[in-house]
């Protein structure tokens, strides 16, 4: 085996991270794992050098991540941690700091998601570790935006505030260090105005998170589908908790639209959050708006 079929594997990858990018789902998830397998098929049936060999196996590994990505976006836990943990096992054998920044990453967000935000800040941490050697500010800038979410999630606001600023100052030094890694690029002003915004949230700063979210919206790239429904809903549901109720309920229905262009399970449950908000609030609009919401989520889920 030689460089051209490395290639050609490698592509393979960061299409399918295009795929993802755009429009996510099962479908994509079914493609990494046949890629995933593709990848160790070759491994293990093909002679090849030492240098080719850790390039396959950095691959490997980097699918691997992805598999466990695809999973967690599909809410499917076990195996998004199945597959980190094959990752983070490769990306010691190879002492590979890059691919163990992710994994570490990854994981923080994995654990704050499930409601275990001292694991999600360890994690964090350990990442930011490796980070270090790596010379991304916006590397590093994400970093300190996930251990900013485990301390929001552990109530400790103060530290939340101050790591949520050091990303800030971060990415405005982008310009100074290395570039970010691929999977890192979408990382920006956005993303941190998204991560203030759900600080604001887990303290009870309503108005704030609000102010916030509509920052995040209207930075967030066109290229990222999944993450435009996501802070709509977001909004919607920040909007209904400020009190904003009929904007709020406004914003859920057009929402529909953008969760129509993707696939993810997250979206899907972020949804059905925004509808038990509306049917906790006796209102016309929260009551329609609950109503379509529902009729959306039934037939999508006929459909599926």
């Amino acid at each position: 085996m030689g460089t051209t079929h490395l290639f050609e594997l490698r592509d393979g990858l960061r299409s399918l991270y295009q795929f993802d990018d755009a429009y996510g789902g099962a479908s994509v998830r079914s493609l990494a794992v046949r890629h995933l397998r593709r990848v160790r098929r070759v491994i293990n049936t093909s002679r090849f050098p030492d240098t080719i060999g850790r390039q396959l196996q950095l691959l490997a590994g980097e699918t691997a991540e992805h598999v466990a990505w695809l999973s967690y976006d599909a809410d499917d836990q076990d195996a998004a941690r199945r597959y980190w943990g094959e990752a983070l096992a490769t990306a010691t054998m190879l002492r590979d700091a890059g691919l163990e920044t992710l994994v570490l990453a990854s994981l923080s967000l994995q654990a704050n998601h499930e409601g275990r935000p001292r694991d999600g800040l360890d994690f964090a941490r350990a990442a930011q570790d490796r980070a270090k050697g790596l010379g991304s500010p916006v590397l590093q800038s994400l970093i300190a935006s996930r251990e900013a979410r485990a301390l929001s999630l552990l109530q400790d606001g103060p530290a939340a505030r101050s790591r949520l600023a050091d990303s800030m100052r971060l990415i405005d030094r982008q310009d100074r260090g290395r570039p970010a890694p691929d999977w890192a690029v979408f990382h920006g002003h956005a993303e941190l105005d998204y991560a203030h915004g759900l600080m604001f949230t887990e303290i009870g700063h309503y108005p704030a998170a609000v102010q916030f979210m509509r920052a995040a919206l209207a930075h967030q790239d066109r290229t990222y589908g999944r993450n435009r429904a996501l802070y709509r809903l977001t909004l919607a549901r920040a909007l209904i908790d400020a009190g904003e109720v009929d904007e709020g309920s406004a914003f859920a229905v057009e929402s529909i639209e953008y969760v129509e262009e993707v696939e993810s399970t997250r979206v899907m449950n972020r949804l059905a959050e925004v509808t038990g908000r509306l049917r906790s609030v006796d209102t016309v609009s929260a009551r329609d708006a609950a109503e379509k919401l529902s009729e959306y989520a039934h037939s999508r889920e006929a459909a599926a």
